[in-house]
């Protein structure tokens, strides 16, 4: 199965989530503002509609759009 071309991985002990595209690391995300702007510089200027598209991104750890641990 390939993966998906953005990872948002495990949400972080201080809170947010590291996000890279095919490998490259974007950044740490805090929110999912934060999220659209690493979609935005990796060359996706319309990513709203795809935070939620397994083909495009995949959530590794905790639930989708949570960047603190409860």
């Amino acid at each position: 199965m390939r993966r998906a071309p953005i990872v948002v991985h495990r949400i972080s002990a201080a809170g947010g989530r590291r996000v890279t595209a095919r490998d490259r690391n974007m950044g740490l995300a805090h929110s999912d503002r934060d999220l659209l702007e690493f979609l935005r510089q990796a060359g996706l200027a319309d990513a709203e509609d795809l935070l939620d598209d397994a083909a495009w991104i995949e959530w590794v750890g905790g639930n989708p759009h949570e960047y603190t641990l409860t």
